[in-house]
């Protein structure tokens, strides 16, 4: 392709909503193994050299015609039940196995949403691996196309996915989108972490089809799911996503503290404290207008009041303004989320109890409970109930 990229044409077609599933061969006349892998990578699904050995085309096109991967997504993505969410993931900053965590889990952040004939998981903590193990299990046999919506870089959103089943598989399809990194690539980032001496296998040696899209829009779409993303309170750049399909929405805000308390917080200098609180309140309302009547909201509640008096400025929410948020918002249930390591299920019961008396004080409706893995919410059935209890 005189003047042209060939690995790029491939990216391009196949991050092409009307070309993705298309039958892609790379061809080239150069035979080295890293071209063929920079050719997987891009998203082709055979890899040739020139000049070509027709049988050996033949034979391929043959086969894709009987057993194409197309055919293989278009089967495993055809999800024709109810939008759902199911929690692999729950923790922050470090898993936390053992007898104290068992009944909430211990993995870092990971979150599966079914949807529209897509499926999307939000973040690639260690609940990523037990999610992979069930999706190799699920769809044993056939190809599978998912997306991984990345909301930032840090180490418990991101551990999880060099263990991630799928990513092994030569016949999956896997996209990671997410913002660009303070200092690297997407795709910089996730290969950093299997680097040796830290993992023995490196990134581009995962066969499957692999790509990574950095996003410029806060507003697209993964086929039916529309999506729209929101900058959040925490160091580097986090966002968290909005999503909404079949008339239901879910909103997913892992780490985030509220703008207002943290600059009240700051060491500001009198004649600014005033500009520096409208701003910070303006910013705060930025979020509630994100979250608007949402059906539910899987929201950052890392701390008691007291844990938060002590880590103001680390970027995480107490249980009382988790709740005070989802209120302002209407959101008809919250889900708290990012459960700190040292809360046991003792604790995390507390939390729960805590923020059902303060909705219970507000004299709103609103439902709450805490993240746990294994656990699974019917989106539609949360609309409809948020619908009959009067609170769209």
């Amino acid at each position: 392709m005189p003047g042209k990229n060939g690995f790029r044409v491939c990216s391009v077609i196949r991050n092409d909503d009307a070309l993705k599933y298309s039958l892609l061969i790379a061809m080239s006349g150069k035979g080295f193994e890293d071209t063929r892998q920079a050719a997987m990578e891009a998203g082709a699904d055979e890899f040739m050299v020139k000049p070509l050995d027709f049988d050996r085309l033949t034979a391929l096109l043959d086969r894709f015609a009987t057993d194409s991967p197309s055919k293989q997504l278009s089967a495993v993505t055809e999800h024709t039940g109810n939008p759902f969410v199911r929690f692999w993931g729950v923790r922050g900053s470090i898993p936390t196995p053992g007898p104290e965590t068992v009944r909430y889990g211990g993995n870092t952040a990971c979150v599966e949403f079914r949807g529209g004939g897509e499926i999307v998981v939000l973040d690639a903590g260690t609940g990523i691996r037990p999610l992979g193990n069930a999706l190799a299990a699920e769809f044993a046999g056939k190809s599978l196309s998912l997306t991984i919506l990345l909301t930032h870089s840090h180490w418990d959103h991101v551990q999880g996915f060099p263990f991630f089943q799928p990513a092994y598989d030569p016949s999956n399809r896997i996209r990671v989108l997410g913002f660009e990194g303070t200092r690297d690539s997407l795709a910089g980032i996730f290969s950093a972490q299997m680097e040796s001496p830290f993992f023995p296998i490196g990134l581009a040696q995962m066969p499957s089809h692999l790509s990574f899209e950095e996003l410029r829009s806060m507003e697209f779409s993964i086929g039916k799911v529309q999506v729209r993303a929101a900058f959040t309170n925490h160091p580097g750049v986090c966002v968290g996503y909005r999503l909404e399909v079949e008339n239901t929405s879910l909103a997913y805000l892992p780490d985030h503290e509220p703008f207002h308390r943290m600059r009240n917080h700051s060491v500001i200098p009198d004649a600014l404290k005033d500009q520096t609180k409208q701003f910070a309140l303006a910013e705060d309302e930025k979020v509630v207008r994100f979250l608007k009547n949402v059906d539910t909201l899987i929201l950052d509640a890392q701390f008691d009041a007291d844990e938060y008096a002590r880590h103001t400025g680390w970027g995480h929410s107490s249980i009382d303004d988790a709740v005070e948020l989802a209120l302002r918002a209407n959101v008809r249930r919250l889900v708290l989320f990012h459960h700190d390591p040292s809360h046991d299920d003792a604790k995390i019961d507390q939390m729960v109890q805590h923020a059902q008396e303060l909705v219970a004080k507000s004299g709103k409706k609103l439902e709450v409970e805490a993240g746990r893995e294994g656990s699974s919410c019917n989106l539609l059935v949360t609309s409809q109930l948020g619908k009959d209890l009067g609170t769209a």
